[in-house]
């Protein structure tokens, strides 16, 4: 294992997490498999303990600039941090059924997890990039005051949070979509509502992941050595930095990235 090259390599997913609040375990997680040659489920959970530190520091520092929309936090967390512990669950239930090749179905999970969201991502951007003056038809704004907006951002949270503790994705990017659509959050406060309902989602998530004895820290500790102060340069950055060209690029590196991994063997 090249520990240099993999904390290298987290440095630069560090910055692009703390630019645009996406990507951390997108391309976390395919790197270990397809560069260092990691099994799939050492890989998830390994990931997940690792990008927990790094989105708790990115969310710090959007704490300090107050970019942060705690009410969306709080109630998209009460949804996610339970369907997150479903999610791992479900993978003990799977790890215990002998017929069943838990690397495989992660490793088609993964697949399908990140083309859906970088896919759908993806488009929205280039319409809206291609035809500025276009509007996609939105629905109303979800108001967290009133009990029915707060049912519908639990249920969200949750079905998002299932899907991170089986796989480690989705913690960013998926949320980062929600929020632009159904909360309507401006660029600035975007990411930092982002990155911090993912550390505390991830937070509950690593803890489950532990029971299931694939966290390898010789994996994550190089991982936070790079990621973490990545993710400080980012975020410092992430005000002036050109949002869309840089989504743009994450994004269309998730579609390449997501169709190896659902056609890897």
């Amino acid at each position: 294992m090249h520990y240099l090259s993999l904390s290298a390599l987290s440095f630069l997913v560090g910055i692009v997490v703390g630019l645009t609040g996406i990507g951390g375990a997108s391309l976390i997680t395919p790197m270990l498999i397809f560069g260092f040659q990691v099994p799939v489920s050492v890989a998830v959970s390994s990931d997940v303990v690792a990008a927990t530190l790094m989105k708790i520091v990115g969310s710090a520092k959007h704490w300090r600039q107050q970019t942060i929309d705690l009410q969306a936090v709080t109630w998209l967390v009460s949804g996610s941090v339970p369907g997150s512990l479903l999610g791992v669950s479900l993978l003990h239930w799977i790890q215990q059924i002998e017929t069943l090749n838990l690397d495989r179905i992660l490793l088609r999970l993964l697949g399908v997890a990140i083309l859906a969201i970088a896919s759908i991502a993806l488009v929205q951007l280039l319409v809206m990039s291609a035809t500025p003056s276009f509007q996609f038809p939105l629905p109303p704004k979800l108001n967290l005051k009133t009990l029915t907006g707060r049912i519908i951002a639990v249920c969200i949270g949750a079905i998002l949070g299932c899907i991170v503790g089986m796989t480690s994705v989705s913690s960013g990017s998926m949320f980062a979509i929600v929020l632009v659509t159904l909360f309507q959050l401006d660029a600035q406060k975007l990411v930092g509502t982002d990155l911090t309902q993912a550390a505390i989602l991830l937070s509950v998530t690593s803890l489950g992941h532990f029971t299931l004895g694939t966290v390898d820290w010789n994996l994550v500790i190089p991982i936070w050595i790079g990621s973490v102060p990545g993710v400080l340069l980012g975020a410092k950055l992430c005000q002036i930095a050109p949002q869309k060209i840089l989504r743009f690029a994450v994004y269309l590196m998730l579609v390449m990235v997501s169709w190896r991994l659902a056609h890897f063997t």
